[in-house]
């Protein structure tokens, strides 16, 4: 690495680098590239040939999701074509497949990577994904009880999982899959997985999409499948310290805080190991009783779309 005045590392120029990540980050953009420099080694092979969407924070702007690639982006950056049903335009991601990507977009202040569930080219999610977040002003222990509800369903239907914390205030939980899952019997095995955590404790966990129907508490979201991104392994996130998303193993879930991993303690707890990579069982097939139950059950965000038109309907016919 060279002087101040013009550093860069792998061939790519590091700007700005002393200025603050972001109001109340604690860290600034130097921290940022040291972090996902250090552990490159593992966040890059949950990123390898994943569309990524970024979330940016530009000095004096509010945090944007980046998902088509800018214009003046290098040509050596690779990239994949997506079509996007919303929009009715092809997108074209970035794949962060090597440090010299992953340091280019260090330097472009893309603080926290959400990959696609399914990698480029292909049409089946490599994991069946909980994403479990606590209601507002709930504790991050709210999470890890639901985590365990979670738990046990996949238990009880033979299927292991790992688990890590979201680097926000919630809880991930993941089931690696074959190849060859069809991303609508995944979809449905999700909403059976969270459907049975809520019966098992009505009380703390809901599956209501519509946030004022979760009554404090919570939410098992079942709906990171198909197009959807998940934030990764080992990602910062724009919070106040610049926690990152850190694997947990399940018997500490209980004695951890989103708080204990961030930019600046992650590299040193991992030392050389990569705890994701290691507690991460193999594929496993999904179990048929979970897809047949999931078939049975509406998708989540269809479901709130009309629950909210029904519910403006009754509000004007007052």
């Amino acid at each position: 690495m060279v002087g101040m005045a013009g550093e860069e590392r792998d061939g790519v120029p590091l700007t700005n680098l002393d200025a603050e990540l972001f109001p109340g980050a604690g860290a600034t953009k130097r921290d940022l590239v040291d972090y996902l420099d250090a552990v490159r080694d593992r966040i890059l092979p949950v990123l390898r040939d994943r569309p990524l969407s970024v979330v940016r924070v530009l000095r004096g702007q509010d945090r944007f999701m980046q998902k088509n690639l800018p214009k003046y982006t290098p040509d050596w950056v690779p990239r994949t074509e997506v079509w996007a049903e919303a929009s009715h335009r092809q997108v074209s991601y970035g794949l962060c497949n090597d440090r010299r990507t992953l340091l280019w977009f260090a330097n472009q202040r893309a603080v926290e990577y959400h990959p696609a569930l399914m990698t480029a080219g292909q049409h089946h999610p490599t994991h069946l994904i909980m994403d479990l977040d606590p209601p507002e002003g709930g504790g991050f222990e709210l999470a890890v009880g639901a985590a365990e509800l979670v738990r046990r369903v996949l238990d009880d239907a033979g299927m292991a999982s790992a688990v890590k914390t979201s680097g926000a205030k919630g809880v991930h939980v993941f089931v690696p899959l074959p190849d060859a899952a069809p991303v609508e019997d995944v979809a449905a095995a999700t909403r059976a997985v969270a459907a049975r955590a809520e019966r098992l404790d009505p009380a703390l966990a809901t599956t209501a999409f519509i946030r004022d129907d979760r009554q404090g508490k919570v939410f098992l979201d079942s709906t990171r499948a198909g197009g959807a991104t998940v934030v990764a392994t080992y990602s910062p996130r724009i919070r106040p310290g610049v926690p990152v998303s850190f694997p947990v193993a399940w018997a500490d879930l209980g004695d951890v805080h989103p708080s204990d991993f961030t930019v600046h303690t992650a590299p040193g707890l991992l030392g050389d190991a990569d705890p994701w990579a290691a507690a991460m069982p193999g594929p496993q097939k999904l179990d048929p009783r979970l897809v047949e139950e999931g078939h049975t059950i509406p998708i989540a965000r269809v479901q709130a779309m009309h629950e909210g038109k029904r519910r403006a309907r009754a509000r004007r016919d007052g």
